[in-house]
């Protein structure tokens, strides 16, 4: 089930908010037994089958946790049931995204014939087995206590609004918030506010600049096309347009669900804080999904030594560890391994170099912000493109190789159609409109004036979802 659908927005969201705050408004328990039970029906909607899988992780990872608490002063022992649990969700997340590539790539390597199985990819498995792992992990730590209630473990992993495409919610940051949290009407109208927001960005923006990716990618020669369908400008329009796309899709998600959570009262931190005016690929990973970053240092960069260690060659070891990882989590294709691999480069330059990130010179700062973007359109190639070969290919069209014309009826079509939308992206991906607002006056008409332009975008992000206008999300791959 979609945020951007009928289904969410007219019938079951409403009816989650109705039965929430009237029949069960004066038991936590039940409260919080109903979102289990809605969270399980929304994966359900599309994935039934694989709520099983979902079901086999709660109920093993609140196992284990029980296990690690009864443990706690035996700390080898501890550690060897964090090291099970570890071991059992990377086990599932292996089977399901990663088998099928994994034996392909034997075949292709050593010349044999093992038979691929054909194994369908869970939505968001990636996104909930790391919160899994979380749980375990930061009721060891002590950064939590430890749920001796099923259902309260089932809640935190299967909450509905960060479920299929994050942000990856650390158990430290919500295990109080599961039976102490406190609603509020305050909290329930910025949540509206922010849900509305995101869905803006999603269907307005990404969804529109999915129409130029999808065909400019498409019209590689590794995709059927005839030689010079792709022009050099066009190249570039794609690629411009799929990096607005994957970050108005990816924050949009992430607003709506920051959103959803504040409507019951949840307080999940933020995932994106405007990376596309970072001044390097260190600052861009910042502020980049920063809830998987963070995850990452916490989880695999700090417990590996982090830049703690004494050797130079370890720390760059760590690092690598760190951004092979990021690729790989990120799907089952030698294109993520190798954007992974580009930002471990970019990030050990910049670490050992005398790469500054912070610099005062305007001239310096603008220079940085072309060299960081330069390579996250690179990289975002790399990410959108099928296979190495289709990315080698696009690259070439992008720097004038081969048969490709400098520009073509499609580029100068897209341009006009779309100028609109890819300017706003430009706009709304700096926090102009975020500085705009400090200056403006709070008063009544200021006020109504806000309100009119949040409605406008609900109904006009509405009255596209109602057309059934060209709809994919991402994140859902991963």
């Amino acid at each position: 089930m979609l945020f951007s659908s009928n289904i969410f927005v007219f019938i079951f969201l409403p009816a989650v908010i109705l039965v929430y705050y009237t029949i069960l408004r004066r038991s936590r328990t039940l409260q919080n037994l109903f979102l289990l039970l809605a969270s399980l029906f929304f994966y359900a909607w599309g994935e039934p089958r694989f709520v099983l899988v979902m079901l086999l992780s709660i109920g093993i990872n609140w196992f284990m946790g029980l296990l690690v608490d009864a443990c706690r002063g035996q700390r080898r022992k501890a550690k060897l049931m964090v090291l099970l649990d570890v071991i059992f969700n990377l086990c599932i997340i292996f089977i399901f995204k990663y088998l099928m590539f994994t034996v392909a790539n034997i075949n292709a390597l050593l010349g044999c014939s093992l038979r691929v199985p054909s194994i369908a990819l869970p939505i968001g498995i990636s996104f909930f087995t790391f919160q899994a792992i979380s749980y375990v992990v930061d009721v060891y730590r002590g950064k939590g206590e430890v749920q001796k209630n099923l259902m309260n473990v089932g809640l935190y992993i299967s909450f509905f609004p960060q479920l299929i495409a994050g942000p990856i919610v650390r158990y430290e940051t919500v295990a109080y918030q599961i039976q102490h949290r406190k609603e509020s009407f305050a909290d329930f109208s910025q949540g509206s506010v922010r849900f509305i927001i995101g869905l803006g960005k999603k269907v307005l923006l990404s969804n529109s600049m999915a129409v130029i990716a999808d065909y400019a990618f498409s019209m590689t020669v590794s995709n059927g096309a005839e030689p010079g369908s792709l022009s050099v400008c066009m190249a570039w329009l794609g690629a411009i347009a799929y990096t607005l796309q994957i970050f108005f899709d990816f924050s949009g998600y992430s607003d709506m669900a920051i959103g959803l959570g504040k409507m019951f009262g949840f307080h999940f931190l933020e995932n994106f804080d405007y990376p596309y005016i970072s001044k390097s690929a260190t600052e861009f990973w910042r502020r980049w999904h920063m809830s998987l970053g963070t995850w990452f240092r916490d989880y695999v960069y700090i417990p590996l030594g982090g830049s703690r260690v004494k050797s130079r060659g370890r720390h760059i070891f760590n690092l690598f560890v760190v951004w092979l990882c990021t690729g790989i989590w990120h799907g089952a294709n030698w294109t993520f391994i190798l954007w992974g691999l580009m930002y471990f480069v970019l990030l050990t330059f910049e670490k050992f170099s005398c790469f500054q990130i912070n610099g005062n010179s305007r001239k310096t700062g603008w220079c940085k912000h072309i060299y960081a973007m330069f390579f996250v359109i690179m990289g975002w190639v790399i990410f959108r493109a099928e296979n190495i070969h289709v990315a080698a290919e696009y690259y070439g069209t992008m720097f004038g190789g081969g048969t490709a014309p400098f520009v073509d009826n499609a580029f100068v079509e897209y341009i006009s159609q779309y100028a609109v939308y890819i300017l706003a992206g430009i706009l709304f991906s700096t926090p102009i409109m975020k500085k705009a607002e400090k200056r403006i006056p709070q008063n009544w008409f200021t006020d109504l004036a806000y309100a009119a332009v949040i409605m406008g975008i609900f109904i006009i992000s509405v009255s596209f979802i109602v057309k059934g206008t060209y709809n994919p999300f991402i994140y859902f791959n991963f």
